[in-house]
Parts: C-alpha cells; sequence; structure tokens
C-alpha cells in the first residue's frame, strides 16, 4: 500500500495489482492536491463537511477530471456537494466499511454541535476516524488525528498505545509550525517505538510504501 500525506489530514491511498484501487480522504483547503498530475482516482472519501476536510471547489475539479470517481460522504455533506451540483453517497462503496467515530465536541471554541462523521475502514487494511480521539477500533494502519481545537496530542498518544495498531500516521497537524510538528513527531516517535509500533515521520507530498 501507497500512501502519500498531502497535508493536514489528506491521504493518497494507492494499492497495487491485482486491487488497483487508488483513493483520497479529506481534501480540504489545507491539502495540497495536484489534480493536473493525478492519474488515477477511484474514491473520494469525506469523514465529515468542515472545511479543512472537504474543499467543495477542488472536489468539483476532482470529479470533472474523473467522471466516474465515487465520492462517499455523510448524509448532510452529501446534501451540501448536491447543491453545488456534485454526486455522493452515503452509502460505504465495495472495500469500505464505517465505523463509530463521531467528531468531538469544539466547544468553547465554537458554540455549533459537531458535525455527522464517519470513521473509514479501507480495504481491511486502513483506518481514517476524521476528527475523533474517542473511537475504538482501527486496522492495521491507522490515522491518527494528533492534535485540534477539539482534542490534545496527550489524548491522541494515549488512544494509540490503547489501539495498538502496527502502523500510525499522524493527521490534522496543519496547525503545528514546521519545526513544532518536527519536535511532536520525534516525541511520538519514541513513545510508539517502545510499545512496538511504528509512527510514520510523514512529510507532505513524500509517497512511502508499508507492507500490508
Amino acid at each position: 500500500m501507497k500512501i502519500t500525506k498531502l497535508g493536514h489530514s489528506c491521504l493518497l491511498v494507492e494499492m497495487p495489482a491485482p486491487i488497483n484501487r487508488t483513493a483520497l480522504f479529506d481534501p480540504g483547503v489545507y491539502s495540497s492536491v495536484d489534480v493536473e498530475n493525478l492519474v488515477y482516482l477511484d474514491d473520494i472519501f469525506i469523514t465529515h463537511n468542515h472545511f479543512d476536510h472537504m474543499n467543495v471547489e477542488l472536489i468539483k475539479k476532482l470529479a470533472k477530471k474523473f467522471p466516474d470517481v465515487r465520492i462517499t460522504a455523510t448524509p448532510e455533506a452529501v446534501e451540501q456537494l448536491k447543491r453545488e451540483g456534485v454526486k455522493a453517497s452515503s452509502e460505504a462503496p465495495e472495500g469500505a466499511v464505517f465505523f463509530n467515530s463521531p467528531h468531538e465536541v469544539i466547544r468553547p471554541f465554537y458554540s455549533s454541535d459537531p458535525p455527522q462523521e464517519i470513521g473509514v475502514h479501507y480495504l481491511d487494511k486502513l483506518s481514517h476516524p476524521g476528527d475523533c480521539q474517542s473511537f475504538s477500533e482501527t486496522k492495521e494502519i491507522l490515522a491518527l488525528p494528533v492534535q485540534g481545537p477539539w482534542g490534545s496530542p496527550n489524548a491522541s498518544v494515549a488512544l494509540g498505545l490503547k489501539l495498538k495498531p502496527t502502523y500510525i500516521i499522524p493527521i490534522h497537524d496543519w496547525h503545528w509550525s514546521d519545526d513544532a510538528r518536527k519536535r511532536m513527531y520525534a516525541d511520538m516517535e519514541r513513545v510508539f517505538d517502545e510499545a512496538g509500533i511504528t509512527f510514520i515521520s510523514s512529510v507532505n507530498g513524500e509517497p512511502f510504501v508499508l507492507d500490508v
């Protein structure tokens, strides 16, 4: 499985033959998706409709280039995309399974209730929970949200240690400076390594391959 982090919570996941399937997770406004040079795209998964996970204009460009792409999102995100002329579905496609992963409460930063959110198990190998630090299941590869106005690095690390995936990919880290990110990644890598978990200190735009 080849994975490229494209900023914040956006992951490009490519599976080689015989599966031959490419998926994009949470392409938001903090993502750097090179639409022009993207060759294949079968699925777009949107865990919830916050702008840092669902950039409508970017999704329009992707849908125009890949007219057969399957876009999977929450019912309220599906309705929002429909109003913009983009077809999406709230039903999990073959190879994807939803799991309970509610968006964390953002109060007191924001007074609104959390949006609908889905966690996605993909190809029985990778789990993307959106903006949640209270889910209870994962596959071998976990995209772990490490910080946000709704959570903390401590809670993130505690959850990773509890669930014990084989690999952890940090996501939801746009708010950190490059120096802060490197420092936090180094600390997380040390803690997870002691627990026998491989922490992927991913660099945006640089693909890596996991043998799963």
